[in-house]
């Protein structure tokens, strides 16, 4: 039976939740080891070294779990990709530097389990043949640096990490590394790049970095939360992980859930469940005020509208309806949001973050820029719409990396969806949405006369 199937039986929609990796995030010192081990903790390690690796693989592969980190590729399958007999250093290098606008996953599931990504190293190294991985965290965050750092030494103190881990010939080095705060780092070469000490750009490929990855080495690079499913599924067993979520996208993922929404946060869910449903769960938008539109994946991700509230949150259900489901961060705009101003945002931050590397997306999310803000502040003109489009189009497909994808997206959707918008700052020489132009913002005063959401669009 689907999603919907239940709810229109009558399912409460809270418990179409399915907490495993937060399944004790509110409990005291829920980061502890001791906290961990009472949930069953390093179970899955145990049952995973009673198989032999290639068994191992073939059951993760089996299972169907999808890569969490955005573009869902079965992580079974990214693991087989390792040659094996080659007489090289095997690698795993966990890609957490989170850094995608809207989305706050990885983060809070380090800081409150980080047990749970440990002990899917430890799996997943034990599949591939490896015996040195790598986390690349994001380094801004410092105490989940340091939760991260003490949860390390708790798992080589009890002999999760380490030499013969476990009595089972394993050994296992795992290091912890900070990155500098690179978005384009998020994209696995160049994180790698980075990793390696170099700047971080992406590299050509092929090779592949299954081939030549990490020091030209066979390298799997997976997100966080694709590894911390790892131990849930061996614990629990494959068929358990997909009697959750559809078919071609089973088990549970974790959706971070933003913007005016009345209780904002992790909500973990069974894929297919739909923005309608966890609005649902969360009080839906803000008093008073409803969808305009928002983001199945975040910023780099075609934006949906109100119309698209039932769309299957699965890779198949938002791929067919024209976005991706990327990293699930979803993040709601009521109406008195300016759609230009926020995708002048997000284009100003792909701006910045680019590398650099090749021309379209250098130069491309440059100009962008300078025809958002200008019809942002009413000096534009009717033909910067088709400039813009034309732009993006010359930056999607043709960049050295996702990036420029990424920035061409919210440029086509939100001209797909609300060209009039735009057309209304050109004609109307200014933002309707100016809290001294709108009457969208009456009701939004604060006691003392000021805006109370000023802070949206100022």
């Amino acid at each position: 039976m689907t999603l919907a199937a239940e709810i229109h039986n009558g399912t409460s929609p809270e418990k179409l939740l399915a907490p495993v990796l937060s399944a004790f995030w509110d409990q005291p010192e829920s980061w502890t080891l001791e906290t961990y081990r009472r949930h069953e903790g390093y179970e899955g390690l145990r049952k995973a070294l009673a198989m032999d690796p290639d068994e191992l693989i073939a059951y993760v592969k089996d299972s169907g779990l999808r890569g969490r980190g955005g573009a869902g590729f079965p992580t079974g399958m990214k693991w087989q990709f390792i040659p094996q007999g080659d007489g090289k250093p095997h690698y795993l290098v966990v890609n957490a530097d989170e850094s995608e606008p809207g989305t706050c996953k990885d983060i809070p599931l380090l800081f409150a389990n980080p047990h749970s990504l440990i002990e899917g190293i430890v799996i997943a190294c034990y599949a591939i043949r490896s015996s040195h991985a790598f986390i690349y965290l994001r380094g801004e965050v410092v105490p989940v640096l340091r939760r991260l750092h003490e949860a390390v030494r708790e798992a080589y103190e009890a002999g999760y990490l380490g030499t013969d881990i476990l009595g089972s010939g394993l050994d296992l080095e795992l290091t912890v590394h900070a990155g500098a705060g690179a978005y384009i780092c998020g994209e696995e070469t160049a994180l790698l790049d980075s990793l390696e000490g170099r700047r971080g750009q992406p590299r050509l490929r092929p090779p592949f970095p299954a081939v030549a990855g990490l020091y030209a080495c066979p390298t799997v690079v997976n997100n966080v939360e694709s590894i911390a499913s790892v131990p849930a599924i061996l614990n629990k067993g494959k068929d358990w992980f997909k009697s959750m979520g559809s078919e071609k996208s089973p088990g549970f993922t974790l959706y971070s859930l933003s913007g005016h929404v009345t209780s904002p946060g992790q909500y973990e869910a069974p894929l297919g469940i739909t923005l309608r449903q966890l609005l649902d769960m969360s009080g839906g938008m803000r008093a008073g005020h409803r969808l305009k539109f928002w983001t199945p994946g975040g910023s780099s991700t075609p934006m949906f509208t109100e119309e698209h509230l039932d769309v299957p949150l699965d890779y198949e259900g938002v791929g067919a309806a024209g976005s991706m489901l990327g990293t699930k961060a979803l993040q709601c705009f009521d109406e008195t949001t300016c759609v230009v101003r926020a995708v002048t945002r997000w284009t100003e931050f792909y701006a910045h973050e680019s590398c650099g590397k090749c021309t379209p997306c250098r130069e491309g999310t440059y100009w962008l820029v300078q025809l958002l803000r200008d019809i942002e502040a009413g000096k534009g003109e009717m033909a910067d719409l088709d400039k813009l489009n034309d732009i993006a189009d010359n930056i999607n497909g043709k960049s050295f990396c996702a990036l420029g994808d990424g920035a061409a997206s919210p440029i086509f959707s939100s001209l797909k969806y609300f060209r009039e918008e735009y057309e209304q700052h050109i004609t109307g020489k200014g933002c309707p949405f100016d809290p001294a132009r709108s009457t969208a913002w009456a009701d939004d005063t604060n006691t003392d006369g000021t805006n109370a959401h000023r802070g949206v669009n100022a």
